[in-house]
């Protein structure tokens, strides 16, 4: 049985003179599966990312999703960034009900489309600032209009490049939350990049550790033994969490003792 999304030898080079980004990178994700990419900066986690996102052509290998192929960007394919990438002008109800129009302008009718962006902002907890520009709300409100605009195009994929990385250690935890309920409530796939090994092991099904870069290739895939759903508090000393989150800070710090270890 093939994955539902396969990323199959896979190399980015931006300059045939320079070594290439990635190279060789292998990864079935299976439906519904949360996979969190990590690794030293510079190994190509966002380029892996956007690649799977269509907005960057692969040099070899590629990209399936569902049985097609991935050659250009498509709803089917939710990207939330570091930078919440709203649209100033427009308040929070409008930059969601923008995607929404643009995916299901013909599907949907007028009163349905509203009823499923306030759906939406209901489901990242926005309903009270609907009215609000994002020049009047928080960075983390900002991140969740990003999160509720790209799970209201109902993606197959959602693809998280380090979304709460700009975000205080209190507003991150409640976002963290609030993404693990919505991943048990619709069963989403998820694809996240992420600096913070606690964040990847809290969240995660799998962690994908990449080699350093140049030439950067997956080094180990950590399958994260803990049952959901998680509670963090819990998981502070649970021995399985521990494990997990010692067995990745191990591979990173053994890469940032010899940048040029390989991939096993």
């Amino acid at each position: 049985m093939s994955a539902f999304l396969e990323i199959s030898r896979l190399g980015i080079a931006f300059n045939r003179a320079a070594p290439p980004v990635l190279r060789e990178v292998d990864l079935k994700i299976d439906k519904g599966e949360y996979i969190a990419v990590i690794g030293h900066s510079g190994c190509g986690k966002s380029t892996m990312l956007n690649v799977v996102a269509g907005l960057l052509p692969a040099t070899v290998g590629g990209v399936v999703l569902d049985g097609a192929e991935v050659r250009e960007p498509g709803p089917d394919r939710a990207v939330v960034f570091q930078n919440h990438s709203l649209l100033p002008w427009l308040t929070c109800y409008e930059n969601i009900r923008l995607a929404v129009d643009q995916v299901f302008g013909r599907a949907m009718s007028k009163a349905e489309r509203h009823d499923w962006t306030m759906k939406n902002l209901e489901r990242v907890h926005m309903t009270h600032a609907r009215d609000r520009r994002p020049g009047e709300v928080s960075g983390g409100m900002k991140q969740r209009i990003g999160i509720g605009r790209a799970l209201a195009m109902k993606p197959k994929v959602l693809l998280l490049d380090e979304p709460f990385g700009a975000l205080d250690a209190l507003t991150r935890a409640h976002l963290q939350d609030e993404v693990m309920q919505i991943h048990a409530e619709l069963g989403t796939t998820v694809m996240m990049i992420t600096h913070d090994v606690d964040e990847a092991v809290l969240l995660s099904d799998r962690i994908v550790m990449l080699t350093n870069g140049p030439n950067a290739t997956v080094g180990e895939v950590l399958t994260v033994p803990l049952p959901r759903p998680r509670d963090r508090l819990a998981l502070a000393t649970d021995p399985r969490f521990l494990e997990a989150r010692q067995a990745v800070l191990s591979f990173l710090h053994e890469r940032h003792k010899n940048p040029a270890l390989k991939a096993a």
